[in-house]
């Protein structure tokens, strides 16, 4: 019995979750896992009413959950980086989730905007550190408003921190069983410290451990052009935080845009949290017109990490069939089909 810790979130949030746990429903009927939801109502609409955003209360009780189902955080009426902050990266942390996991699959039926390339050159996927680098909150500033301000914002990396996502990575390449191939995306040429103990350490592990995987690297600018012009030189990709939250925006944009997006905040030992990567769009809340792909993707990469592999791996080829088959579009209200329809598309072609 697996206890799944429910945040709708803003905007279409609801809409997609709605989806999502439509087919988790029709999956545990199907290939036989059981599992319970509770519902919480972090996100814009709960700060604008009490002024709280997470509290620590919240944290507590999510920790007795088996993952975390997300919709999407951020609501016009609220400044943005305040809900993303006090609810996407205190989770992150409290819970240290440490992984962000980002798979980039084209598939078939969806368009991507790199010219000659189809399903068989987009299929990779990035393991971004997901805890430390820019993202820890180290630095401050001084004199600050004046023409002496000062700006301070620290990239802190630990070995503990670059060799427990190194060892991620080295063992989902083994697990994926595609190229048995692992790229290290850095900047050594010029980041010299951060990237010395990052590209000591892949070496290290992946020498005592890994010798079945075959190693790499490349500075992130000639990832970036490489994601472009040859991705399907790709199979799996780590980096730290921040590069990852640039490269990995890209590679949604390949594999056909945040519709189809999904990404999963892991802790391999604790709880994980599983969203769409698209936001909140609130401009369609209510039309049912949204895309909920990302969603049920979403859901997908949950049960995979929980274990139950057959269920997620016969989403993923669902939603295969209704990309390939019969959606016209990823793109809100194009898609030929409601928000719903879509649901029911993926729960009719489970195999």
């Amino acid at each position: 019995m697996y206890k799944i810790a429910v945040i709708p979130g803003d905007g279409t949030g609801p809409e997609v979750v709605a989806q999502g746990l439509r087919v988790l429903n029709a999956a545990a009927s199907k290939y036989g896992f059981k599992y319970q939801t509770e519902s919480f109502d972090f996100g814009g609409e709960r700060y604008l009413a009490t002024g709280e955003i997470l509290p620590d209360s919240g944290v507590e009780d999510l920790k007795a959950f088996n993952a975390i189902y997300l919709g999407a955080i951020g609501h016009p009426a609220v400044k943005p980086g305040i809900l993303e902050k006090g609810i996407l990266l205190k989770l992150r942390f409290a819970l240290d989730q440490y992984i962000n996991l980002r798979p980039v699959k084209l598939y078939p039926g969806v368009e991507t905007p790199l010219k000659d390339k189809g399903p068989e050159d987009i299929d990779f996927v990035v393991v971004r550190e997901n805890t430390e680098g820019q993202y820890a909150g180290a630095g401050g500033v001084l004199k600050k408003g004046t023409p002496d301000e000062v700006s301070i914002q620290e990239a802190i990396n630990t070995r503990k921190g670059v060799e427990r996502c190194l060892r991620y990575a080295f063992e989902y390449s083994r697990r994926r069983k595609k190229m048995n191939k692992l790229t290290l995306c850095g900047k050594t040429n010029v980041l010299t410290y951060t990237f010395d103990l990052w590209e000591r350490a892949f070496d290290e592990v992946g020498d005592a451990d890994y010798p079945d995987i075959t190693r790499d690297y490349a500075h992130i600018d000639a990832i970036c052009m490489w994601m472009v012009k040859n991705p399907e030189w790709f199979d799996v990709i780590v980096t730290e935080n921040m590069f990852g939250d640039i490269i990995t925006d890209l590679g949604a944009m390949i594999q056909g845009g945040m519709g189809i997006a999904a990404g999963g905040n892991i802790n391999p030992e604790g709880v994980s949290m599983f969203e769409p990567i698209g936001g909140s769009a609130p401009k369609y809340t209510g039309m049912n017109i949204i895309n909920p792909m990302a969603a049920i993707s979403a859901a997908s990469m949950m049960l995979d990490v929980l274990g139950e592999r057959t269920a997620a791996a016969n989403i993923e080829q669902s939603v295969t069939i209704v990309c390939r088959d019969y959606l016209k579009s990823m793109a809100a209200g194009k898609m030929g089909y409601s928000t719903s329809e879509v649901g029911d598309l993926v729960i009719k072609n489970l195999p």
